[in-house]
């Protein structure tokens, strides 16, 4: 029996969004807890019919070779990001998720792909919002792997706040540091490991263009994100290492239930024209064609995943 993340998959993506809209959940965080579980390496599709099915996610070894380091990549867009790596030729990745309440998710990770693939797997629990933790997983990464061609600043975390004067800081520096400083720090300890050719894919968001009035700091940070891969791709253009950002509208994942009421649950995802929110297999294959040499002429753009939400930038 093929072992794979999506072993319980409904029939199409409508049919899943249906479930999803009346499922029960925990607020955990825990992917494990979302039955189906949001969805990794199938992309939504249609058949000669024009009949909506899922479709398994096929590599072509856009990635061959390459080592990559990824946070935040125990479950949701990460998880997917690592599975379809790896399904591209990727030999090694780093998952860097925060702390033990994600050991099993990250463990899960782990096994099953390395079941599927050539790809090895190296597991790090570390709270990113400190250069020290940062270091620490670089170290790591290198002792594991000898070298570095990928990274992804993908972590990241969101407080609902309905009203900023209610917003404390506490809860803003918290969102910061893993949304802003652990990408900073992330990126400042692999550029000296990086040679010509590596890539930077950092997760923005479309709230960074919009905004959402209950994620004000979250949504500043993503904000941040943005600016951050258009300076950066600047500074590293001459080094031939590419930095490039995507910024995913609504995606399901397990931040989406740890963050909002049954009641926004049900609508999650309806703004979009596609309306529906993502799985995270369609917005990981954004960070596959970042990755690769199929975007060798672009740098410092960020790629807009977000169902047909229309972004002027």
């Amino acid at each position: 029996m093929t072992v794979n993340f999506d072993e319980d998959l409904p029939q199409d993506v409508y049919e899943f969004n249906e479930i999803r809209k009346n499922m029960d959940w925990e607020k955990s965080g825990v992917a494990a807890l979302l039955k189906p579980a949001p969805v990794t390496q199938h992309l939504p599709s249609f058949d000669a019919e024009g009949k909506p099915c899922f479709k398994p996610y096929r590599g072509s070894g856009k990635l061959e070779g390459k080592y990559a380091l990824i946070t935040g990549a125990d479950s949701g867009i990460g998880r997917a990001i690592a599975m379809c790596y790896a399904l591209e030729g990727v030999k090694g990745i780093t998952i860097v998720y925060r702390d033990e309440r994600e050991d099993d998710d990250a463990l899960y990770t782990k096994k099953t792909i390395e079941a599927q693939t050539n790809c090895q797997i190296h597991l790090i629990a570390r709270d990113i919002g400190y250069e020290e933790n940062c270091r620490e997983i670089l170290d790591a990464h290198l002792q594991t792997f000898g070298r570095i061609d990928i990274l992804v600043n993908n972590a990241a975390e969101q407080h609902k706040v309905t009203r900023i004067e209610d917003l404390d800081c506490p809860t803003v520096e918290r969102t910061f540091r893993t949304n802003v400083f652990g990408p900073i720090f992330m990126t400042k300890l692999v550029c000296a490991h990086l040679k010509a050719g590596g890539v930077i894919v950092n997760t923005a968001s479309v709230a960074a263009y919009r905004g959402m009035d209950v994620l004000v700091d979250y949504s500043a940070t993503k904000g941040a994100i943005v600016s951050f891969t258009r300076a950066l791709s600047q500074q590293l253009a001459d080094r031939r290492i590419r930095v490039n950002a995507v910024a995913p509208g609504p995606v399901w994942t397990p931040l989406i239930p740890n963050t909002f009421s049954r009641e926004e649950i049900q609508k999650f995802g309806s703004f979009p024209p596609l309306k529906r929110p993502a799985q995270p297999c369609e917005i990981a294959a954004a960070f596959v064609f970042l990755a690769s040499d199929d975007s060798s002429f672009i740098t410092g753009q960020v790629v807009h995943p977000n169902g047909g939400t229309v972004i002027n930038t």
